[in-house]
C-alpha cells in the first residue's frame, strides 16, 4: 500500500512512523521545511496545561501517548542518535480555591496521582520560585526537547525509507469516482492509494480543496527562551494560564500566548515584555538573565482542541489528522496510531467515534 502524508510536523511524522512501521510505502510532504511549525514552536510539554479541564476525547488521546513516551524516546535515540530529551520532571500548577475538587475529580477518574501542596511545600520543592499559596503536583508530568524530537524523528523516518519532500505545497486535489487520484504541488504530481492530511493550521485550507469546511483555523503562539541556570527550576511551572519549562542545560522557555493573527507568524513585543515580566515575576533569578530567543508558530486550532482524526464522509481514500491546538505532541503518537487503524481497518487504539468529521459543511 503506498501513502502518501501531506504535512510534516509531529503529527505527519508520527503518523508516517505508524504506517510505514505496518509496511507502507510513505512518501511526506511539506510545504516548507520538516519540523518548523507549531511543532518545533511549542514548549514540548507532554500534558495539556489544566487536564481537568479538557474534554474526554483529549484525555484518552493524552493518557495513552503518555505511557509510550517514554520507550518512543528511547526508540528515536536508538534509530537516530539523536536525544528526544523526555524528562518526567513534574508539573506544578498553581490552584484557585475552586479548582481543588475538579482536579480531586479527575484524578480518581483517571488514575494520576497528584499531590496537594501548599506555601511551605511549594518553596520546599522550588525554592528560587516566587510565593505560590497553593499548587498541585502532577509527578508523572514530563516535557520533550520538540526540536530534538522532530529531528529524531525526520532522522528515523529517512533511515527507514520514509520518503520525505520539502518545499512541496499542495495546490489541489484531484478527484475521480469519489478517490483522490493525483496530489498536485507546485512543482509536481503525485498518485498514491491512500492519502492523508496532517497541514496542521493549514489543514482547513487543504479541507476546501475537496469541499470541506473544516473548523480549523492559525493560532499564534509565542514564546521566550533564558539562558538560565539547570539549578534555577526542576519542574514545569504553570500560573495564570503560562508557563515555565527548565531545559536540561539550564534554558528556561516561558510561553505562551494565544492570538487569532491568521497566518502571522510575527513576533510582536507587547508579547514579548508580557511573558518577561511574567517568567521574572514567578522566577526572580531571571531578572539579570538574558533572554535567547523569541519566537512564534501557528497551532493548528479546532474546537474545544479535539483533533478530526477520520477518513472523508465521501472520499474512500482520503484521511484527515489534524486539529490538535496546543497538545499536538501530547496527544500525537496516539493520534498516529488511531489513524493508521483507521487506514489499515484494525481496531481502533481509542474509540474513533468522538475524532470523525461530524457537523462538517459540504461546499457546493
Amino acid at each position: 500500500m503506498d501513502c502518501l502524508i501531506v504535512g510534516g510536523g509531529a503529527i505527519g511524522l508520527l503518523t508516517a512512523r505508524e504506517l510505514r512501521a505496518a509496511g507502507a510505502s510513505v512518501t511526506l510532504l511539506e510545504r516548507q521545511d520538516f519540523g518548523r511549525e507549531s511543532s518545533w514552536a511549542g514548549g514540548g510539554i507532554l500534558s495539556p496545561l489544566t487536564p481537568w479541564t479538557v474534554p474526554d476525547a483529549i484525555t484518552r488521546l493524552c493518557r495513552w501517548s503518555q505511557q509510550i513516551y517514554p520507550t518512543l524516546a528511547q526508540e528515536l535515540f536508538r534509530h537516530s542518535g539523536i536525544d528526544p530529551q523526555w524528562q518526567p520532571n513534574g508539573m506544578l500548577v498553581r490552584l484557585e480555591a475552586a479548582d481543588g475538587d475538579a482536579v480531586r475529580r479527575w484524578s480518581r477518574e483517571n488514575g494520576v496521582a497528584t499531590e496537594f501542596l501548599e506555601r511551605a511545600d511549594v518553596a520546599r520543592l522550588e525554592p528560587n520560585l516566587a510565593t505560590m499559596e497553593r499548587a498541585v503536583l502532577l509527578p508523572q508530568v514530563g516535557h520533550i526537547r520538540n526540536p530534538r524530537l522532530l529531528a529524531a524523528l525526520r532522522a528515523e523516518a529517512e533511515a527507514s525509507g520514509i520518503r520525505l519532500l520539502s518545499h512541496q505545497p499542495v495546490t489541489d486535489l484531484e478527484i475521480a469516482s469519489d478517490r483522490i487520484t493525483t496530489v498536485v504541488t507546485e512543482s509536481c504530481r503525485y498518485q498514491a492509494d491512500r492519502v492523508v492530511i496532517a497541514g496542521g493550521a493549514w489543514s482547513g485550507t487543504l479541507g476546501k480543496l475537496v469541499g470541506l469546511s473544516l473548523p480549523i483555523e492559525p493560532v499564534r503562539g509565542q514564546m521566550l527562551a533564558f539562558a538560565g541556570h539547570p539549578a534555577w527550576l526542576q519542574r514545569i511551572v504553570l500560573a495564570g494560564g503560562r508557563y515555565l519549562i527548565p531545559r536540561r542545560d539550564g534554558t528556561i522557555l516561558a510561553g505562551s500566548t494565544v492570538e487569532h493573527a491568521g497566518f502571522d507568524r510575527n513576533t510582536t513585543a507587547e508579547a514579548g515584555s508580557q511573558l518577561a515580566e511574567f517568567a521574572r515575576h514567578w522566577l526572580p533569578p531571571l531578572r539579570n538573565c538574558p533572554i535567547e530567543h523569541h519566537w512564534a508558530g501557528l497551532r493548528p486550532g479546532s474546537p474545544e482542541g479535539i483533533p478530526i482524526i477520520s477518513r472523508h464522509p465521501a472520499i474512500a481514500n482520503l484521511y484527515f489528522n489534524c486539529g490538535h491546538f496546543r497538545n499536538g505532541l501530547v496527544m500525537g503518537p496516539a493520534s498516529a496510531r488511531l489513524l493508521a487503524d483507521l487506514v489499515l481497518e484494525r481496531p481502533p487504539v481509542v474509540p474513533a467515534a468522538p475524532y470523525r468529521i461530524q457537523s462538517i459543511t459540504l461546499q457546493n
